[in-house]
Formats: C-alpha cells, sequence, structure tokens
C-alpha cells in the first residue's frame, strides 16, 4: 500500500460520513417533541403562581398599610393616600390592585384582577382582601391557598 492508497481510503470515509441522516434528525425531533410536551405546561403552572404570589403579596401589603393608615386617622385610606397607584400594578404587570368600593370608617376591600385572557383567567381572575381579613377570590375560591 502506498500513500496514494491510503490517501483514497481517507477521502472515501469522508465522504461516506458527512452529516446525518434525515432518520436522525426526525428520532432527535420526535425526543424534542415529547420533552417539550411535558415539560411546557409545567412551565405555565409555575408561571402562574408566581404571578398569584405577586398578586397576594400586593394584597397583603396594602391590607398592612391600610391598618397603618387607620391607626392614624380613624378611617381606611384609598391608594393615593396610601402611596399607591390607582389602579396599582403589580411589578409583573399581570394583576392589577384597586378598590371596587371606596374604603370608609369601617372597612375597605382591595382587589388584585388578572389582565390578560387565557387559562388564568379561568381559575383566579380576581383576588380581594378586606379590613377584617376576610380572602375571597373568583371564579375558583381556593386562590388563596392554590398551589397549582
Amino acid at each position: 500500500m502506498t500513500a496514494l492508497a491510503g490517501s483514497k481510503f481517507r477521502h472515501a470515509t469522508y465522504r461516506t460520513m458527512r452529516g446525518v441522516t434525515l432518520l436522525e434528525l426526525m428520532i432527535v425531533l420526535v425526543i424534542l417533541g415529547i420533552i417539550v410536551a411535558f415539560a411546557y405546561p409545567n412551565y405555565r403552572d409555575f408561571t402562574d403562581r408566581a404571578r398569584r404570589n405577586e398578586a397576594k403579596a400586593l394584597l397583603l401589603e396594602i391590607a398592612q398599610n391600610q391598618e397603618r393608615f387607620y391607626l392614624q386617622n380613624n378611617r381606611y385610606g384609598t391608594l393615593v393616600e396610601l402611596g399607591y397607584n390607582n389602579p396599582q400594578p403589580t411589578d409583573g404587570g399581570f394583576y392589577t390592585v384597586n378598590f371596587p368600593v371606596p374604603p370608609d370608617a369601617n372597612n375597605f376591600a382591595a382587589r388584585a384582577t388578572y389582565q390578560l385572557g387565557g387559562n388564568e383567567a379561568g381559575k383566579c381572575q380576581w383576588f380581594e382582601i378586606d379590613g377584617r381579613g376576610t380572602k375571597q377570590s373568583f371564579p375558583l375560591g381556593d386562590c388563596w391557598t392554590r398551589t397549582r
């Protein structure tokens, strides 16, 4: 075997081992499709829970500030008097908080309303907390404790 014959052998090997076949590519795509089919719904649930937690945290913060305001003024304040915008969006902007009924000397109600459509609007469209600590949600009543 001469050097010229070895060179032809290497050239023939490179020609046969170039790239991937269509079958290999399709197998990879099917595997990726299966992984995405399982991962994406879990990701959506995770982001929905994070958005709900953000709205609940803002409502609890407003309720705490209302109690401070009540101790100083003997009445509950508006969002502007508490130092918030009216309506006050959450940090992510998915919920906005407002008072469905103006606060008075006896009670207040703060409501966080979901701003987008989709699956989350069908689960937890709004949360509400009032001056007595009563927590409500719509359309599902367990949004304050919901983990999925």
